[in-house]
This record gives C-alpha cells, sequence and structure tokens, in this order.
C-alpha cells in the first residue's frame, strides 16, 4: 500500500501540538521536580495529618471524611503521570471550596438556627453549663490528687483518687480511667501525648483552671471535680437535677420544673427560660423576624433604603467627577497636566480606614479642624446629625473614590480612537454632541463593569461606615443595635458582634438578604450594559 504525503502529514504532530507535549513532559518529569513535588505534597500530608489528629479528637466525623478523601484525590493526582489541568486546577478548587462555598454555605446555614448569645452549643454542652453554674462542695468530699495537662490547648485533670484510681476528664469529657498514666509516689503526674503543667504554668492559668470542672460521671447529676490550687480537687454537686428520661430541669432549692419545650432552652411553666440553652434549627423564623417584627422591619428597611441611595449616589458622584477631571486633563492644552494628575490620586493611595479616621477628627463638632479653622469655631454636627451625617460620608466618600474614577475615565477616553471625534468635527458637530453621542456610550461600555463592581463595593463599604460614624447617631426606636448612617453590612456586623444579646442567626439571615440584594442588582446591571454593548456595535 503507497502512503501519500496527505496521509504523512495528516499523522505528524503540530508544531504546536509538540510544545504542549514538550511542556507537559517537563512540567511532570526531572528529578528536581520530583523531588519539589514529593516535598511540598510531605508538608500539605503533614498539615492534612494534624488537622485529621484534631478533628478525630473532638469526633467531627463528617469533616473529618471529606479531609481525608481531599487528602487522597490530591495525592492521587500529583503522583500520577499525566492529569495536567488537573494539577493545575486543584489547588485553585480547594481554595474556592473552602474560602469561598464553604463561608456562603455556612452562613445561610447559621441563617437558620437560633445562633446567637446563650444559644451557642449542643444540649449535652449546655446542661453541663447548666449545671456547673450552680455547683456548691459537697461538705464530706474527699481530696483527689490532681495534676493538671495540657493537649492542644486544652486542658484536662489527670485524677488519682483515695484508693489509687487513676481518670483522665476534661470539661467536655468526663473521668475515665487510665492505665499507663506516669506515678511518682503512687499519683499519676504524667501522660503519653499529654504535656503536665509546672507549678508556673499553673499559677498563669489560674482562672482558667480553677474555672474547670470536670464531669465526674457520664451522668450530670454525679457532680464534677474542681480544683482551687491545681494540686487537690473537691467534689461539687449542682443544686440543679436534670431528668434525661422526662428532659426535665429542676431547681432542688425553689422546686421549679424547667422542660425543654423546643426552643432550644430549659423553660418553666411561668415562661421563664433557663441560660444557656443550646443551637437548634429554627427554619425561616429569623427571616420571618425580620419581615414582620415591627422593631426590626422598621430600621432593616431605611437601612436597606439608605444603603442603596449610599452605594448608587457614590458611584455616581465620584464617576461623574472623576470623569469630569478626566476630560479636564487629557486636553493637551492643559498646562501641567503630570503635575495635577499625580495630585489628584494622592486620595487613592492611602489606606480607606486611616483617611476615615482623620476626616472623623476633622468633622468632630467639638475640635475638629472644619469647625474650628475653616467656619470659625462653629459648632455644627457634622457626624452626630442624622442627614448632616449622611453628607458627611457622602462628601468623604467622593473625597476617597473619585482619584479611581479618574484613572479609569483617563484610560478609557484615551483608548477611543481620536478620528471618530475628529470625524464628527468635520461633518459640524458641537463638542457636547461629540462627547454626548460618541465619547459617553463608548466610555459607558469599558468602565459599565467597573461601575457595578464600584456600587458592590460601596453596598459593603464597612469600613467607611464604622470608621467615621460608627453607624450613628443610634436609632433608639429600634429593636436591633442600628443607627442613621448603618449600612447593611455594618448593621449585621452590629448584630452578630456588639452588644449583650449578640444574635448570629438573625445577623446571617441578614447577609442572605444583602447576598440576593447585590447578585439581583449585578444582574440586571450587566443586562443593561450587554445591551449598551449590543448598541454600539
Amino acid at each position: 500500500m503507497r502512503t501519500t504525503d496527505t496521509d504523512v502529514s495528516a499523522t505528524k504532530p503540530s508544531p504546536q501540538q509538540h510544545r504542549a507535549a514538550m511542556i507537559a513532559e517537563a512540567a511532570s518529569g526531572g528529578l528536581k521536580a520530583i523531588l519539589l513535588k514529593i516535598a511540598l505534597l510531605g508538608i500539605v500530608d503533614a498539615i492534612a495529618l494534624y488537622g485529621l489528629f484534631v478533628l478525630f479528637l473532638h469526633q467531627q466525623w463528617l469533616i473529618f471524611t471529606l479531609v481525608a478523601a481531599v487528602t487522597v484525590v490530591v495525592n492521587w493526582i500529583y503522583f500520577t503521570p499525566g492529569k495536567l489541568p488537573a494539577k493545575y486546577l486543584t489547588p485553585g478548587v480547594i481554595f474556592l471550596v473552602v474560602f469561598q462555598i464553604f463561608v456562603v454555605g455556612y452562613t445561610a446555614y447559621i441563617g437558620f438556627t437560633n445562633y446567637s448569645t446563650g444559644h451557642n452549643s449542643d444540649k449535652a454542652q449546655a446542661i453541663s453549663a447548666l449545671m456547673s453554674s450552680a455547683q456548691d462542695r459537697v461538705p464530706d468530699s474527699p481530696a483527689y490528687a490532681v495534676t493538671v495537662l495540657d493537649q492542644f490547648g486544652t486542658l484536662s485533670f489527670l485524677v488519682t483518687d483515695p484508693n489509687g484510681k487513676v481518670s483522665l476528664g476534661s470539661a467536655d469529657s468526663p473521668l475515665a480511667p487510665v492505665n499507663n498514666a506516669r506515678l511518682d509516689g503512687g499519683e499519676a503526674v504524667g501522660l503519653d501525648g499529654y504535656t503536665s503543667l509546672s507549678f508556673q504554668d499553673i499559677l498563669a492559668r489560674t482562672s482558667e483552671i480553677t474555672a474547670l470542672a470536670v464531669p465526674f460521671s457520664d451522668d450530670p447529676n454525679d457532680g464534677a471535680l474542681r480544683t482551687n490550687d491545681g494540686s487537690n480537687a473537691y467534689l461539687y454537686l449542682s443544686s440543679l437535677v436534670y431528668d434525661e428520661q422526662a428532659d426535665t430541669m429542676t431547681d432542688a432549692q425553689t422546686g421549679t420544673v424547667y422542660s425543654d419545650t423546643g426552643d432550644g432552652a430549659f423553660v418553666a411553666a411561668s415562661g421563664e427560660e433557663m441560660l444557656p440553652g443550646w443551637r437548634i434549627n429554627v427554619g425561616f423564623d429569623n427571616f420571618a423576624r425580620a419581615f414582620t417584627e415591627e422593631g426590626i422591619r422598621t430600621p432593616l428597611i431605611s437601612v436597606t433604603l439608605w444603603t442603596v441611595t449610599f452605594a448608587a449616589l457614590s458611584v455616581a458622584t465620584t464617576f461623574f467627577l472623576g470623569l469630569f477631571l478626566a476630560i479636564v486633563f487629557n486636553d493637551m492644552r492643559m498646562k501641567g497636566r503630570k503635575f495635577y494628575r499625580v495630585a489628584m490620586i494622592l486620595p487613592y493611595a492611602f489606606p480607606a480606614f486611616l483617611s476615615a479616621l482623620v476626616w472623623a477628627g476633622m468633622l468632630s463638632e467639638s475640635f475638629g479642624f472644619v469647625n474650628q479653622v475653616l467656619l470659625g469655631g462653629a459648632q455644627i454636627p457634622w457626624l452626630t446629625n442624622e442627614w448632616l451625617a449622611k453628607i458627611s460620608i457622602l462628601t468623604v466618600n467622593l473625597w476617597l473614590g473619585f482619584p479611581y474614577m479618574f484613572l479609569v475615565c483617563t484610560g478609557a477616553l484615551q483608548s477611543i480612537p481620536t478620528e471618530l471625534e475628529e470625524a464628527a468635527t468635520v461633518d459640524g458637530a458641537r463638542p457636547w454632541a461629540v462627547f454626548r453621542l460618541i465619547k459617553l456610550p463608548l466610555l459607558l461600555v469599558s468602565v459599565s463593569p467597573l461601575l457595578i463592581a464600584s456600587f458592590a463595593f460601596n453596598f459593603n463599604n464597612f469600613n467607611l461606615i464604622y470608621m467615621l460614624t460608627g453607624g450613628g447617631p443610634r436609632d433608639a426606636a429600634a429593636d436591633v443595635n442600628v443607627g442613621a448612617t448603618d449600612i447593611l453590612i455594618s448593621m449585621v456586623y452590629k448584630v452578630a458582634f456588639t452588644g449583650q444579646a449578640r444574635d448570629y442567626g438573625l445577623a446571617s439571615a441578614f447577609s442572605i438578604i444583602i447576598f440576593v440584594l447585590v447578585a439581583v442588582i449585578s444582574v440586571v446591571a450587566f443586562r443593561k450594559t450587554k445591551a449598551l454593548e449590543e448598541l454600539n456595535r
């Protein structure tokens, strides 16, 4: 059979295919590459093994299984020849899952729970905490010799009872017998895998040690061991009695019975609630509270409207000021354009939170530069009056944001072909018509995605609000900690992390609302941008 030149050229690899094969071979071969691969995977596997050990100790089986599976898959990908795309994609996918998908998913999960101050643990931990908070020392309790142990920051008691029996326990694990403890004079003084605290260590962690209560057994009614000196422990019994079958907690001193009503706490017939409670799933209750309770709904609506207004005005003012300056300094007739351009971007060069702090001092009612120097000692409440505070925020954000828009618009204007302007001028178009009908549409095609990104950024511009006004002035009528200048993200922060009642579930529900709002606005804006691109083709 005769082979033609066409058949040979069809089977011969192209230069691009040959180059790709060489790159793949170089990436996967060579002694140095293999040793580097082994070293990096060794580090990854060591971190994974440490994480698996910690997860095993805390009995987090779901996460344990996921980490183990991912570790096996990663090793299989990198030790198997070929699979070049997977080798490049794997690190990015892992970081995406850990830092984006997991965070969003966990936030959504918390939004459907009652996770808050007093409801931040499971039921077993809540029962243990309740009974520990009402403990009194048994008058005739024998002394138990104790050695305080540390393992990864968690304290435990290595206990030798009067009969010589050795047990180990921590705040979350009741006493259990151990057989491999190191003894000294008949008392246990150490255990493999644990660090025995020295006298100096005990002094340094006295408050932590004295607050530690180790359950005597699986039954919380059997009490717990506590120590005041780190060497001898005594039995403490609680004045509360827990009935596991009836699922009730009884106060032995008053006789009041508290029952589990399904709300994540023990509640008496009178409605009195025992805290701490525990975390439970509450479905859409947090969202229902956000939209039905007057004390939450009204401030939520006002904060949402101000957030949208603040983001929209911030984008509009910074864009038009930046565009105006870009047009001015793009004119070849302007003298000293380079100097002015450098001066214009100075606000952009300083960290935004530091600039906000400086402006907060300058706008102080009592001693600020604006009142004392520029206005001759006036007492204008720039940051404490509702409307003046909003104007101040928009002004400061304009000062912080216009340099970015100035740079963006300068680049976009310089990318517009000069022939278009020249042709329009020859046809008799005036400068305003040239700008409105030619430059601005072409400019918007280039900068619209950046305007959408700027809107999303200002929608969550936490630093400016928190550093300048702290969200104030405070709305005293609201049931949540919120002020007149709070935007949604600062409101979420206050609900979750400030005040005595920190409601993480409600804050997570607010976060989901923010996510939905930004997503909807972004989708609509990108559709408008696409329509604008089609119009200018």
